[in-house]
């Protein structure tokens, strides 16, 4: 196993001052890491060291084509993606994990990014909308959660304005009533779940969504609800998930129980 790591901008072959303590903490468990600069990321950009068996990625979120040139560089480097171009999407576009886990979530409702929203909106009817594209949310003037449906149109510009582009299409989520502070996240490596803390058990809920996907390294966001009911937030591709609520030492540690 090889980690791959952004590189800083003035020091390349260190890792990027964000994952600098992660970095430490997969060296202290004996497993080598490498960096790569992600200007203008090509499958011409060099990995230093190179690398020669399984690398996982961790960064930043990429989209497509910047995926699938990172596989190509990871491959030119004489190592191999452990999360193909096809698995990174899979968990990285919620339409492409949503029914697999529809009864675990809340209610989804997939847009074309073209679409008139407003329209959309008033025909679905809810009370309120959670609005995000395919990858994720932006927290907009008006919020992501809104009441009215004429409030989609400031939410799209917004997104548009201040991400660049809408990803995909629109993703419409039902608003149901989290309790704050409730939310944990789980990492799944090769079909085991991990939590947190290594002597916390994981719920079932957690178990059951892990069985459905076919990934080799995701994470889980479970929280609860007013009514004491457990829920799953979302999933998404484990190499450009946050470690929040975990240390960097027992992220790393996954990697060698796993």
């Amino acid at each position: 196993m090889h980690i791959l790591f952004p590189s800083d901008y003035f020091k390349p072959s260190q890792p990027d001052e964000m994952y600098q303590a992660q970095a430490e903490a997969f060296d202290n468990k004996g497993i080598q890491y490498s960096t790569i600069s992600l200007d203008e990321l090509s499958p011409l950009s060099r990995i230093t060291p190179a690398v020669s068996n399984d690398v996982i990625y961790r960064g930043w979120m990429l989209n497509e084509q910047e995926y699938q040139n990172l596989c190509v560089s990871i491959a030119s480097s004489g190592g191999t993606p452990y999360i193909s171009v096809e698995s990174y999407l899979a968990l990285h576009h919620l339409p492409n994990w949503y029914e697999l886990i529809a009864d675990l979530t809340p209610e989804t409702i997939i847009l074309p990014k073209d679409c008139n929203l407003e329209l959309e909106l008033k025909n679905i009817g809810w009370e309120s909308y959670f609005i995000k594209d395919y990858v994720k949310s932006l927290k907009t003037s008006v919020g992501s959660i809104i009441n009215e449906p004429s409030q989609a149109v400031t939410v799209a510009d917004e997104m548009k304005k201040f991400r660049g582009k809408i990803e995909g299409g629109f993703c419409i989520r039902k608003v149901e009533n989290f309790l704050p502070d409730t939310e944990e996240r789980y990492f799944v490596l090769d079909g085991k779940v991990f939590a947190s803390e290594k002597s916390q058990s994981i719920p079932e809920i957690v178990v059951e969504c892990a069985s459905r996907i076919a990934s080799r390294f995701f994470s889980i966001d479970l929280t609860e609800t007013k009514e004491g009911k457990e829920r799953v937030v979302e999933v998404g591709d484990g190499q450009v998930s946050d470690i929040v609520g975990w240390s960097p030492e027992r992220f790393a540690r996954i990697f060698v129980d796993g």
